[in-house]
């Protein structure tokens, strides 16, 4: 039997659910659910239909995993633990400091529906996480370093966006490789956030707009720029369509640690990402862990949980006799 799996939302997330669904041979789209009319949202696969969002609840028995493809500022906080009552569900909740919160929300939830809500899932929280945490218990002396890009950031692309003049934008996160080479070395550097990334800007400006009044409101922006070495280049419409379409991301987890009596030892473990579309990526990440908040569900299993209270066996659509005559 396919496990059946429901998309809200139908974004860029949402259309990366829909093909990552396609390759696993296990799994079936049942609906898509969306909060636009749905008779102007096309999907790829045929003969699935796409219904509005507040049909969702009445299907609560034919779909056994909804994956929500909300933002993290609004959408997830009221939607996961809504839907958690009802379905498996899985979502991508990215506000680091208030992780702990949602997740509250979700288990208390989840635990009264009897479901399992899978939250924060993706490469960053969770495949960095995951590696985060195997090199902390590996390695428990020693330092973690982060590094995100070369990558578009959406988050401060739409900041430059909502900037008076600005017709549209691009942000990329870049890594200072001074900084990465130090910490592959094994040096445990401290570093400032301005001194592990730089941020570069591709502003399409509005006729006639003050060009010089943008490039100062960008880089002196507080939580997004003013704390980076920033440089901003204006360029054409065409230019950016033709140039920076694209949602590539990725980055780096690194621990720098030492073994020995004398901890005289060096040892570094990497970890690292290089993707040509973010959501795609993010999406196929987080349809494993539909796979896994099924298969617990189905042992009977109910609450909230994360990356890191998933066995790897639980993601992969191979048997465990498979598994361990072939990657083990």
């Amino acid at each position: 039997m396919s496990i059946r799996i429901g998309i809200m939302g139908y974004g860029n997330l949402g259309r990366g659910i829909e093909c990552a669904v396609a390759q696993n041979p296990d799994m079936e789209l049942k609906a898509v659910f969306t909060r636009r009319d749905p008779a102007e949202v096309k999907i790829l696969t045929e003969n699935v239909p796409v219904y509005p969002a507040g049909k969702a609840e009445e299907m609560a028995g034919e779909i056994d995993v909804l994956v929500l493809c909300g933002g993290s500022a609004t959408d997830l906080p009221q939607q996961t633990p809504k839907y958690a009552r009802l379905f498996n569900v899985v979502d991508s909740f990215d506000t680091h400091a208030k992780i702990p919160e949602h997740y509250a929300a979700v288990d208390a939830a989840a635990k009264e529906g009897g479901k399992v809500g899978m939250i924060s899932v993706g490469w960053d929280p969770g495949m960095f996480s995951l590696n985060r945490l195997y090199a902390n218990a590996i390695l428990p002396e020693g330092s973690d370093y982060t590094f995100w890009g070369k990558g578009v950031s959406q988050g401060h692309s739409d900041a430059i966006r909502r900037i008076d003049g600005v017709k549209d934008a691009r942000q990329y996160t870049i890594p200072v490789e001074s900084a990465l080479e130090a910490v592959r070395r094994g040096d445990n550097p401290q570093l400032t956030v301005r001194q592990k990334h730089t941020r570069e800007c591709f502003v399409v400006a509005e006729e006639g707009a003050d060009l010089a009044r943008i490039e100062r409101e960008i880089v002196t922006m507080p939580n997004y720029f003013d704390e980076y070495d920033t440089t901003v280049h204006f360029i054409s419409e065409e230019e950016l369509k033709r140039d920076h379409s694209g949602i590539p991301h990725g980055g780096f987890v690194i621990r720098s640690g030492c073994t020995g009596w004398n901890r005289e030892n060096k040892h570094v473990i990497e970890y690292s990402l290089k993707l040509d579309s973010n959501p795609e990526f993010t999406a196929s990440v987080l349809v494993a862990y539909a796979r896994a908040a099924y298969r617990m569900n189905q042992e009977g299993q109910a609450g909230c949980r994360t990356v890191f209270d998933v066995a790897p066996a639980y993601l992969s659509a191979m048997s465990p006799e498979y598994m361990r005559s072939h990657l083990l």
